[in-house]
């Protein structure tokens, strides 16, 4: 059975909110909250992936310089 403790709701401004607990404390700036019937379910926002991150970054306008062929070092193995 998952740990629950009652708490004190209370207005901050126009929102109504609550003082998390430390012991169900989530690590991140953001949560996302959703309803289930008459359940509010609080849940942290999973990680962005590298691949979500470089997706939403703008397309570079800039022309690469080009880069010269170099001579390859002999390696014997």
């Amino acid at each position: 059975m998952s740990a629950q403790r009652r708490v004190k709701l209370f207005r901050n401004g126009r929102n109504q909110a609550i003082r998390i607990p430390r012991e169900f404390e989530m690590s991140g700036e953001e949560a996302i909250l959703r309803r289930d019937g008459e359940r509010l379910i609080l849940e942290p926002v999973p990680p962005r992936s590298l691949l979500a991150v470089l997706a939403a970054l703008e397309p570079l306008d800039d022309a690469f310089p080009p880069i010269p062929e170099l001579p390859t070092d002999s390696v014997d193995l």
